[in-house]
């Protein structure tokens, strides 16, 4: 069966610590030697596209870069159809659209026909699961391992938080959440995260969730595609920036994540950003690690 990972927990926890174990070897095979990867962008990014071409050439690949244009899915032509054209061209598809429905189906319109391409969600509205193993590397790098680690979320329960909290729960980290009132993860999202293996801290307070963290997290207010939404999230998250002062609150030792674009004043401020504790550009550089790691296991899985 054709392996895709659309989300972190499509791998078993044992498949993750392998993953990870992967992106720390910084001398992998060439794996994709002679094959193409498709990266097809609905949404653009700077760190997913970089991150992605760049673990590509390392494993010996070549990356498309594919604009949404080029393609129009559902518009020119179906998702379906478009990844069943791709499948015959590349060993991996990476998608970062805006339903998460769409990794779904292209992964759905491979499967059962004779063919070995795996898809990878690059981001979705749902997850963002090469994120979250960018976030368990870098912790993995602070702190020499992961088991009984926590890691405070404060900010937007999105699609970010929600693969973080699934990621923790399968490496038997804590997970820890602060949220405005009305802005809490939805019951089904709770109960993914469950699933994994934590039980969620969920508050309003961030220094209740910081509180004797070993990282904290944060991500922008307003997503892309979010933008009407502006005014009244600065509003309902005024009093949830971190900064040295939030940080203080963390366990001795604690180190900062953000998965940028970061926005001054907002969620982050610069001084954190800037301090000594801040782990946000070495996680940034995971990036392209873990992304690594995950395409030399899925060439494994798919084409052995």
């Amino acid at each position: 069966m054709t392996r895709h990972v659309l989300e972190i927990d499509d791998l078993a926890p044992e498949e993750l610590a392998d993953v990870l174990a992967r992106a720390a070897d910084a001398s992998p095979p060439p794996v994709l030697a002679g094959k193409g990867v498709a990266l097809l962008f609905e949404k653009p990014s700077a760190r997913t596209r970089n991150s992605m071409e760049m673990a590509v050439v390392q494993l010996g690949g070549h990356p498309v870069y594919i604009q949404p244009s080029e393609v129009g899915l559902d518009q020119r032509e179906s998702i379906e159809d478009v990844a069943r054209v791709f499948a015959g061209y590349y060993a991996v598809i990476g998608a970062r659209v805006f339903r998460h429905s769409s990794c779904e189906r292209m992964a759905a319109a491979i499967d059962g026909h004779g063919v070995a391409t795996g898809v990878v969600n690059m981001l979705s509205d749902a997850s963002h699961p090469l994120q979250a193993l960018a976030d368990l590397l870098t912790v993995r790098q602070e702190f020499g391992d992961l088991e009984g680690r926590s890691v405070a979320y404060v900010g937007d329960p999105n699609n970010v938080a929600r693969s973080l909290g699934i990621a923790c729960g399968m490496a038997g980290m804590g997970f820890r959440i602060a949220s405005p009132a009305g802005y809490a993860f939805a019951d089904e999202d709770l109960d993914r995260i469950r699933a994994s293996g934590v039980e969620p801290f969920v508050t309003t307070d961030p220094g209740a969730a910081v509180s004797g963290a070993d990282a904290v997290y944060t991500d922008v207010w307003v997503s892309m595609g979010e933008e009407a939404e502006t005014k009244q999230k600065l509003d309902a998250f005024a009093g949830y920036t971190v900064d040295s002062a939030l940080m203080g609150r963390a366990a001795t030792g604690a180190i900062l994540m953000h998965c940028l674009p970061a926005h001054d004043g907002q969620e982050v401020s610069r001084e954190a950003l800037e301090a000594p504790f801040s782990r946000v550009f070495p996680q940034a550089e995971n990036r392209m690690h873990s992304a690594r790691g995950l395409l030399w296991w899925l060439m494994e899985q798919n084409h052995g």
